[in-house]
């Protein structure tokens, strides 16, 4: 019994800490808002149109929900939210956040200002370039290392985010 006790405070935690970290992310780049925003960033869309911004708002909003989920009384493996968030991570939160990842760097080592100028590190200091960025992997991978999840039919998997980059290239 203690195992177990001990073993969700550590999941509660876990989830309730990486809640905290992307809202304050998110409310970090929300304050920039006002400022003087360099030449090309955020013309069209706002930071709507950046994928690096999605997801952060999808990985707040999953581990939010998994904070919720290990707070409640009873059996949470059970509940609807469980259900929802395993979805969430599986489907979406995990492969758009490694795809963030990799696909920034990539591009970053090929070229930078293909996708993050210079001039942008004016506006945005280094480590919110990592926060966005970079510590996305390790926060997932610890997610895959704490929390078991259930992974949907990979047709239905498939065809959700094969739904949701559609709708997102189109716009």
């Amino acid at each position: 019994f203690a195992l177990t006790s001990t073993w969700t405070s550590v999941k509660a935690a876990y989830h309730i800490s990486a809640f905290s970290w992307y809202a304050f992310i998110v409310n970090c780049l929300a304050a920039k808002d006002g400022e003087d925003l360099p030449a090309g960033i955020f013309v069209y869309g706002g930071p709507w149109k950046y994928l690096t911004f999605l997801n952060l708002l999808l990985q707040m909003t999953f581990f939010g929900l998994a904070a919720v989920n290990d707070l409640q009384p009873g059996k949470q493996t059970e509940s609807p939210l469980k259900k929802c968030n395993d979805f969430l991570f599986s489907v979406f939160g995990f492969p758009v956040g490694m795809f963030v990842v990799l696909l920034f760097w990539t591009i970053f080592a090929y070229d930078r200002e293909l996708v993050y100028p210079a001039s942008i590190d004016s506006f945005f200091p280094p480590w919110i370039n990592h926060a966005m960025h970079t510590f996305v992997l390790p926060i997932s991978l610890g997610e895959v290392l704490v929390q078991p999840h259930t992974y949907p039919q990979q047709k239905h998997a498939l065809a959700a985010l094969t739904l949701v980059g559609l709708s997102y290239l189109s716009w």
